[in-house]
C-alpha cells in the first residue's frame, strides 16, 4: 500500500508532489541540507538549484517557522530537516543531495557537500583531523537526516537523487516488492 518511487528528475518529482497536494494540502518536498539558504537574505533568490535539470526552488518559508509543513503555500518550497522533524504529510518528495551517495552497493557520506550554513555539522572541518570520532558523528547525522526526511510521508515517499548511481541503487531496492 505504501507508494515508494524513484524519479529521474527533480522537476518530475515536483510535479507529482504538486498533483498529490491538490486533494488535501498534504504533500511536500524536502531535501538534504546541501544548498545554501540564499533566499533568507534575498527573497527572490533560488536556493536548491540542480542546473542539469533546469530546476530551482527556495528553501522553506521563513514566516511559518515550525509550522512550515502545514502552510498552504509551502508546497512551492522545499523543507529541510529542521522544519519537518516530528511532522508528517501524506506524500513526501525527497531530494537526496551529493552528501549521500552509493558506490558499489555501499552508502557513503560526504560532510563537505553539506551547506556551510548547516548547523548540525558545524565545526566538523575544524575537528575532523584531531577528533577520531568526528567522521563517524558526521556520517550518522547525514544518514539520520535522510532517514528522517524519508519517513515524513505516511502514504508515500518519492525520491530524486542528484547522483545517478545512487538513484539506480534505490531503484534496485524496489525489485521484487
Amino acid at each position: 500500500e505504501f507508494d515508494f518511487q524513484v524519479f529521474d528528475s527533480p522537476e518530475e518529482l515536483r510535479k507529482v508532489i504538486e498533483q498529490r497536494n491538490r486533494a488535501a494540502n498534504r504533500a511536500r518536498m524536502v531535501a538534504g541540507y546541501c544548498w545554501d539558504w540564499k533566499s533568507k537574505k534575498d527573497s527572490k533568490a533560488v536556493d536548491v538549484v540542480i542546473p542539469e535539470h533546469g530546476f530551482g526552488m527556495q528553501w522553506n518559508l521563513t514566516q511559518d517557522g515550525g509550522l512550515w509543513i502545514m502552510a498552504p503555500d509551502s508546497v512551492k518550497q522545499i523543507g529541510c530537516i529542521h522544519t519537518c522533524q516530528g511532522l508528517e504529510v501524506d506524500y513526501v518528495g525527497v531530494i537526496v543531495g551529493p552528501d549521500l551517495v552509493v558506490r558499489n552497493g555501499k552508502v557513503k557520506t560526504f560532510p563537505s557537500m553539506r551547506s556551510r550554513q548547516d548547523q548540525s555539522i558545524k565545526g566538523y572541518k575544524q575537528v575532523r583531523d584531531t577528533d577520531p570520532e568526528a567522521p563517524g558523528k558526521a556520517d550518522l547525522i547525514i544518514k539520520n537526516t535522510y532517514r528522517t526526511l524519508m519517513t515524513r510521508g505516511m502514504k508515500g515517499c518519492y525520491v530524486y537523487c542528484t547522483d545517478q548511481e545512487t538513484r539506480e541503487w534505490f531503484r534496485g531496492r524496489l525489485v521484487g516488492l
